[in-house]
Formats: structure tokens, C-alpha cells, sequence
């Protein structure tokens, strides 16, 4: 594996963030964007990406990637840990999530069912306690031998994006 730079962190985090814009604004969940970057070889190609709400039903951004790729790959979500045999960075605008209020399976669950090939998570802001409190998914993912990292400089652009639709007074 080659060593990525502070400039290829950012170039990655940029590209997730300019995918949560996507994401329609509502009072009901985050705006959080992600990618999924190989990270053998020389060039670190872009294997999937999603947004929050961008597949149908009330799916997150590190499920839509998920989703997607399984789909390229004609296989399903859970097939993906058969498929997949390079080794993976997940970079999401926002740590990923430990619990679903929805009660759908939570992205850190969904990140730790891949952790055979997603070797290492980076993230551009922690959770805010909006609707769950104290998200321990940097524990769990750690715990579990997944690398976790922070890319800093986009805190302010990420929230400001991630929280777009709720109520002013809870968007700090």
C-alpha cells in the first residue's frame, strides 16, 4: 500500500462533501456524504460513493456505497465481504452512525460486517448529539481493528451542510 498524503485526505473528504450536498435537507436526519477509496496501488481510485437518501428508503450515505457497489459488483450488501479483496479507506463527512432510530442496521455495524477489506475510516466531523447521544462508533470500529482518523478543515462547511433543513436553534 502506498502512503496517502494530508492533500489526497482532503481531495477525498471534498469529494464526500461535495456528494452530502446532494442530499435533499430535511429536519429528520444529517446530510453526510461518502466514498469508498481502493487503496492498493499508486492511484487511489474512487470504488463507490453515496449520500444520505440518495438509494430508495431512509438510507445513509455509507449504506448507499455500500449498496452501490454491490450492485457493480452483482452481488449484495452482505456479498461484499466475499467480493471485495483490496483494501479499502471509507472517508464520510460524519463518523458513521451506532444506532438507527429507524431501527435499520447502523453504518458502523455495516462497516464492521466489510471490516475484511474497509481497513481504515476517515471522518470529518463527530456525530452531533441531534438525535442520538454519544455516539460510540469510533470505539466500536477501533475495537474492532479498523483505523480511524480525522480530516481536519472541513468542520464548519460539513455541519453547516449536515444540518441544512433543521431548526436553527438545534443546528449549532
Amino acid at each position: 500500500m502506498g502512503s496517502r498524503t494530508a492533500d489526497d485526505h482532503r481531495t477525498a473528504m471534498q469529494q464526500a462533501l461535495d456528494l452530502a450536498k446532494k442530499s435533499p435537507p430535511k429536519p429528520s436526519n444529517f446530510r453526510v456524504g461518502a466514498i469508498l477509496v481502493k487503496l492498493d496501488g499508486d492511484r487511489y481510485p474512487t470504488s463507490a460513493g453515496g449520500y444520505t437518501l440518495e438509494c430508495p428508503g431512509n438510507t445513509h450515505a455509507e449504506e448507499c456505497c455500500l449498496l452501490k457497489l454491490a450492485e457493480h459488483h452483482s452481488t449484495t450488501e452482505e456479498g461484499l465481504e466475499e467480493t471485495m479483496k483490496s483494501p479499502h479507506a471509507l472517508y464520510t463527512t460524519m463518523e458513521p452512525c451506532s444506532k438507527r432510530l429507524s431501527g435499520k442496521l447502523s453504518c458502523v455495524e455495516r462497516v464492521l460486517r466489510q471490516k475484511s477489506w474497509i481497513r481504515q475510516v476517515y471522518v470529518g466531523v463527530q456525530e452531533p448529539e441531534t438525535f442520538v447521544a454519544k455516539n460510540p462508533g469510533r470505539q466500536m470500529l477501533e475495537e474492532s481493528g479498523i483505523e480511524v482518523h480525522h480530516v481536519p478543515g472541513f468542520e464548519q462547511e460539513i455541519l453547516q451542510v449536515a444540518t441544512a433543513g433543521h431548526v436553527s436553534d438545534r443546528s449549532s
